[in-house]
């Protein structure tokens, strides 16, 4: 396997460097000294970031943008092998490194490498995280898979030994990684168009856990059904927080909600009751977050005074509940959600905020999972008072035309709700105007575009 030498920087190329993780990563190794180049499909805010960094990127991917003057190209799990520049680059036997394997190399280089994975919630709870850091001056490196408001994008290079980012286990990516600390959220059934069953997806999360060294941890949930299993052959340290399991070493008492769903709770350590936190983030799967990075802070010796500060700087990152703006009265809020658990999770704290009616726009994403969790997705919902849906967003799928957004209606009606489904935004953006009232509350919901209806809705 090529390894990269950083002591010498080389020259290297990105293909997808628009990416939110490849962007990043090709800024960080930009200001490390390497001559970076990238292709695109298209502009963006984040491609013209790089651009101005003095990177460059070429839009449209072809055989033509690899010269032998590359030592590296770097690639995304995404791009397959029939793509020119791929196809091109081992052609020419330029060595080739997909993108998780270039992220466990450069974490090489920090003696404090912490990766947080889970199903759901890595981006807000890399940002929380990252957030402690920051207010404790610990000056750490981050890589997220969002944009956080505290260091301005989704990359921050730092200059100490710190190393944080998020650990995604969609083709077994973290298991490239080297982790000295190690966290994981949740472990369900997602990405089933890799994964044969939860078991083979339990048994990566097994193998996640025996790559953290033994003076490393391991903070996991010990809500998680049988734990136990997934931390019995790791080496290292293993700290445990939950809600849901009082014997855990991190756990929350008396939690409350204020009128925007914000979280309080007292926190028990060790069987011990700590102080009490508030948080500037909704639900309870956030309070459940928060307690992993409780549990971190605690690790790395970050008093409480310093996580609260944290704590109440800390808003969100971007498309995780992001209040958008409001029209005619309708507030709306933009949510990644795209799996029935974060659905769940979404709603639920969208009920404890003022509103109405509660509507949920949602573009399912990728066929696969649609098909995999359609009566899922219909159960989870319908926590909402009315559903508009739009067409399922491909990703890197073709359409295998067995299944629609049509078919999701009809579980739903099944349930009783009233839904509506478009093919079209306009007639969505459309649709709202016409019907939505002051008061109600509008979540554009998915991991596609269709935030784009919310921002259209604002800019008219």
């Amino acid at each position: 396997m090529y390894k990269i030498d950083f002591e010498h920087p080389c020259r290297i190329h990105f293909i997808g460097i628009g990416g939110i993780s490849m962007s990043g990563f090709a800024e960080l190794l930009h200001s490390m000294g390497f001559t970076i180049t990238g292709s695109d499909r298209s502009e963006s805010k984040i491609t013209r970031h790089l651009e101005s960094l003095g990177i460059q990127v070429v839009y449209g991917q072809d055989e033509k943008n690899i010269t032998d003057a590359m030592d590296l190209v770097v690639y995304t799990a995404a791009i397959h092998p029939s793509n020119p520049e791929y196809k091109r680059a081992s052609e020419m036997g330029i060595p080739m490194m997909e993108r998780a394997c270039m992220v466990g190399q450069v974490m090489k280089n920090y003696s404090s490498a912490i990766a947080i994975s889970g199903t759901h919630g890595k981006t807000t709870t890399t940002s929380i995280a990252s957030q402690i850091f920051l207010q404790a001056d610990l000056d750490p490196t981050i890589s997220v898979g969002g944009i956080l408001d505290a260091i301005g994008g989704n990359i921050r290079i730092g200059h100490s030994r710190h190393f944080i980012t998020e650990a995604c286990e969609y083709t077994n990516s973290f298991l490239q990684f080297f982790p000295t600390v190690g966290v994981i959220l949740n472990i369900e059934e997602d990405h089933m168009d890799f994964f044969k069953d939860i078991d083979d997806i339990r048994h990566s999360f097994q193998e996640f856990a025996r790559k953290i060294p033994a003076h490393g941890t391991l903070i996991i949930n010990a809500d998680i059904d049988d734990y136990e299993e997934i931390v019995q052959d790791a080496s290292c340290r293993v700290i445990t927080y939950g809600l849901d399991h009082a014997s855990a070493d991190f756990t929350a008492q008396n939690i409350t909600y204020d009128e925007k769903g914000h979280g309080s709770f007292d926190v028990i350590r060790n069987g011990k009751k700590g102080p009490r936190f508030h948080l500037n983030v909704v639900g309870r799967h956030n309070v459940s977050n928060t307690l992993s990075c409780l549990a971190l802070a605690a690790l790395y010796e970050i008093d409480d005074d310093t996580v609260q500060q944290a704590l109440t700087a800390f808003h969100g990152t971007e498309r995780r509940f992001e209040y958008k703006g409001e029209k005619n009265g309708i507030t709306i809020i933009d949510d990644y959600a795209h799996h029935p658990t974060e659905i769940s999770a979404t709603l639920d704290a969208a009920v404890k905020y003022p509103h109405k009616d509660l509507w949920v726009i949602f573009q399912p994403h990728t066929y696969t999972r649609t098909k995999a969790f359609l009566k899922d997705f219909a159960a989870s919902l319908s926590a909402a008072d009315k559903i508009i849906l739009t067409d399922i967003y491909a990703a890197r799928e073709k359409d295998p035309g067995d299944i629609s957004s049509a078919m999701l209606a009809e579980e739903l009606k099944k349930l009783g709700k009233e839904v509506y489904y478009f093919s079209d935004f306009k007639e969505i953006e459309k649709f709202i105007l016409k019907n939505l009232v002051n008061g109600d509350l509008l979540i554009t919901m998915g991991a596609g575009n269709v935030v784009d209806i919310g921002e259209a809705l604002l800019e008219t």
